[in-house]
């Protein structure tokens, strides 16, 4: 069934068009954002009241959705701030200085530890374990704090998620969808997630060290993040130190195993692994600061809020006007979209599907498109049922590949929204290495397009 497109449709494609655009371009998007969801409510509601009183309302629609999100950012910043004062983090580093010697080693090996940690539970929780622990070693073997962050989100939000081996969220959508057996799109995204996964990776690192080598990115730069890791106030003995230094550790290591046992995913995850970050930062402040000890850990809090919403201020007017492609809408402006409307985004993705004949070159192509397309909304996982859908469909028309196409959807469909390409997406790799979202989306554009464009051919041959 085909579906009907509205003016509010048009209006999204030609902002999208203008965000990707201007992001390209390295300008701030704030303002064309606001312009749009202005427009979107205008158009829908008549109002002009309405439309304004949309924007304050898509504000605060966004930082409800990002809140818990900016919280563990926050709380882990307040942790690893506390770390850095009394000098477990130079103990706790120790150990993997003597791996990581080189920007390369340290790239490929916070990556790959990345991945296999997001396999269990995830990458957002991932980022808050691995980020105050490894992001010093590797700023002093010479990698930028971007390459940092480009190491986690490549290897985390991209190869680990895209798959979703272990926990099996993303191919049970899927696979409902497409009518088939979770384990036939496990099978089928095999190839897709390693021949993605090692273009992508590979074009990533090549194109850093290049940039490196002329200089855009320099090294240098982390001289004062290096500075800002390495001080530290004589507040604790060594063999406290050496303590804390081992008892951390074991402590997120027991977080990983409540996980597993709990079967605990998401933000149920990010919840355990936050909320012991805030008993370590409450310990070590009552043990390092003694006395002064609770008004120390209160300080630290704020220090971690302040970076916290420093850093999602600008994601918040592109965040709340991409929540409107989805169930946002609604909840937003009100129910203005057609009644076979499934949200503007996938109506979007179905509206492809109708209008393209059927061949496995053009379906692998199709399916590309509605997982990009979908995963626009900076979720990666609102749109995969409908890539399922319209796999299901393409695939019984050419009489074959339905798992192969079903599991290229939910690759593109994660890699671009869940996230390596928008923005609010990478907000826990890029807050923790302080670097900014908009600039590692940028960073990420073209591997990641490489890699799209390469398992998208591989997937036409498996078709």
């Amino acid at each position: 069934m085909e579906m009907e497109l509205t003016a509010l449709h048009w209006i999204y494609v030609v902002f999208i068009a203008l965000i990707i655009g201007f992001m390209v371009k390295r300008r701030d998007t704030t303002l064309i954002c606001i312009i749009g969801i202005f427009l979107l409510a205008l158009v829908a509601t008549g109002s002009l009241a309405s439309s304004i009183s949309g924007i304050f309302n898509s504000f605060i629609f966004a930082i409800t959705e990002l809140m818990s999100t900016i919280l563990i950012i926050s709380i882990i910043v307040a942790m690893s701030t506390v770390l850095t004062k009394s000098g477990i983090n130079d103990v706790m580093i120790a150990p993997f200085a003597k791996f990581i010697k080189n920007p390369t080693l340290a790239f490929w090996v916070i990556g790959i530890v990345m991945m296999m940690i997001s396999w269990f539970f995830w990458p957002s929780p991932a980022v808050a374990l691995l980020g105050a622990v490894l992001l010093p070693v590797a700023l002093r073997a010479g990698l930028p704090a971007l390459g940092v962050a480009m190491a986690m989100n490549l290897f985390g939000h991209g190869i680990a998620l895209s798959g979703d081996f272990i926990i099996q969220a993303a191919p049970k959508l899927t696979g409902d969808a497409a009518s088939i057996p979770v384990g036939d799109v496990i099978a089928a995204s095999i190839p897709l997630v390693i021949t993605m996964g090692v273009v992508t990776t590979i074009s990533a690192f090549i194109l850093l060290k290049r940039d490196m080598k002329l200089g855009k990115i320099k090294a240098a730069d982390n001289e004062g993040i290096v500075q800002d890791q390495t001080i530290n106030e004589d507040l604790l003995t060594l063999r406290q130190k050496r303590f804390f230094a081992i008892f951390i550790p074991i402590a997120f290591l027991l977080d990983v195993v409540a996980l597993s046992i709990l079967k605990l995913q998401g933000g149920d995850a990010t919840a355990l692994v936050g909320g012991t970050a805030v008993f370590i930062l409450l310990i070590l402040s009552l043990v390092a600061h003694k006395q002064q000890g609770l008004e120390k850990s209160t300080a630290y809090l704020i220090q971690g809020f302040q970076f916290g919403f420093k850093v999602f201020g600008p994601v918040i007017p592109i965040a709340a006007f991409f929540y409107l492609g989805d169930s946002g809408f609604n909840q937003i402006i009100g129910d203005y979209l057609p009644k076979t409307s499934l949200g503007i985004v996938n109506d979007l993705g179905a509206s492809l599907a109708a209008a393209v004949p059927l061949t496995k070159e053009i379906a692998a192509v199709t399916l590309t498109g509605i997982g990009a397309i979908t995963g626009l909304d900076g979720s990666g996982f609102s749109g995969i049922s409908l890539a399922g859908s319209v796999a299901k469909l393409f695939g019984t028309a050419i009489g074959s590949g339905t798992a192969t196409l079903t599991a290229l959807g939910q690759i593109t469909a994660i890699w671009v929204g869940g996230g390596t390409l928008i923005p609010w997406a990478l907000i826990p790799a890029a807050a923790i290495c302080n670097v900014s979202p908009f600039e590692l989306a940028r960073r990420n554009l073209l591997p990641v397009s490489i890699g799209l464009a390469v398992t998208t051919i591989v997937a036409m041959f498996l078709i």
